[in-house]
């Protein structure tokens, strides 16, 4: 990865804002920016009045090996003191008099007393902007991402002969966790989600100890790391001889994945995404049932921007300019039914947007799968 890059970026998107100092605490953008993969730091930026930036990390000495070994294009400060008052003492000396960004979406309150307090800083909070960097992905990003990909997708084909009523659905969540880990998974992008039966109408069905019905869906959301990178992925199988209904349900999801994936491409509003998948279950009947957005960005986290969502869902009361896809985005589109009484279906891939449309980088099967 390169970061050297990335900070210089950075530094670009700083000069319309007139901020000369930039505390950055949110790890997944300090891991972005530098490199290092710990679990506690700050990264500080400072733009003096008069010389070249100056980047540093610090951190505390848990980290003084690994810091040194992974961060890039900063110098590595391993304090005695909090990270975060280390930076802004060090902030206060580099770039004297100048106004200071916090992360404010990422900072507690009282994080941000205790900066106030004891360094003096004059601190303006700022959003987005590193998320807004880590949007477009880079080369080796999709290429990371894209094993991720490939190894949870690999999970879901061998896991399906496992698959049986009676079983639990903790135990299969456990059985797609063990072989992701086998096959190389650093880790999951998040709890595995398991629902069967009338279980499959929560939308964020959480595995429980509820045995597998012997007829009804089983939706099995989940995804893994990959040196740092997220994968997600969502295939709904049916336990037993679906009914027209089921099969009516399955269909029209699919549908509307489908059509939410032809409508992908840069420069395409994203609430028109979530329309396209919305409008397809809307005409079946169905659309009151889909009760969440149709996708979101992925990468170092497992949710990043953009969000797919409905027009005018963003903050109450506040006008939000629409968000247009751009190349390089790595999105979900995940449109689902959640019926109370029958039970819910969800598709789900990660797909690339390009200048002229996207790639679809999941490649397991999505036609409905019979157990």
């Amino acid at each position: 990865m390169d970061y050297r890059a990335r900070q210089k970026r950075l530094l670009l998107a700083l000069q319309p804002i007139a901020l000369r100092g930039l505390l950055i605490t949110h790890m997944p953008n300090v891991r972005y920016l530098c490199g290092f993969t710990g679990s506690a730091g700050v990264l500080a930026v400072a733009l003096p009045k008069s010389g070249s930036a100056r980047i540093a990390f610090f951190s505390d000495g848990r980290y003084t090996t690994q810091a040194r070994e992974q961060v890039v294009g900063a110098k590595v400060e391993v304090s005695q003191t909090a990270s975060i008052i280390a930076a802004g003492e060090w902030l206060k000396r580099t770039a004297p008099g100048t106004a200071v960004g916090f992360e404010a979406d990422r900072m507690t309150v009282s994080a941000f007393q205790q900066l106030r307090k004891q360094s003096r800083l004059k601190l303006k909070p700022t959003s987005m902007l590193v998320e807004g960097l880590r949007m477009i992905k880079e080369v080796d990003e999709v290429r990371t991402i894209r094993s991720a990909v490939l190894l949870a997708s690999s999970v879901f084909e061998n896991v399906l002969g496992d698959i049986k009523p009676g079983m639990s659905e903790q135990a299969l969540a456990a059985q797609i966790e063990y072989l992701c880990r086998r096959l190389g998974a650093e880790g999951m992008s998040f709890d595995t989600l398991v629902s069967s039966g009338l279980r499959s109408a929560l939308p964020h069905g959480v595995a429980s100890a509820y045995a597998m019905p012997r007829k009804g869906f089983v939706i099995m959301d989940f995804g893994v790391i990959v040196s740092g990178y997220c994968s997600d992925m969502t295939r709904t199988v049916h336990l037993g001889a679906p009914d027209s209904a089921a099969r009516k349900m399955y269909g029209a999801v699919l549908q509307a994945q489908l059509t939410a994936i032809q409508s992908v491409r840069a420069g395409v509003e994203t609430a028109e995404v979530d329309f396209a998948a919305r409008n397809v279950l809307n005409k079946a009947g169905l659309g009151k049932y889909f009760t969440h957005s149709t996708g979101h960005g992925v990468g170092l986290e497992i949710h990043e921007p953009p969000g797919l969502r409905k027009a005018g869902d963003g903050k109450k009361g506040k006008r939000e300019k629409p968000e247009r896809l751009q190349t390089g985005m790595v999105i979900t589109i995940e449109p689902g039914a959640y019926v109370p009484g029958r039970g819910g279906v969800r598709i789900e891939d990660m797909v690339l947007v390009t200048e002229s449309g996207c790639e679809v980088l999941t490649p397991t099967r999505k036609d409905l799968i019979v157990l």
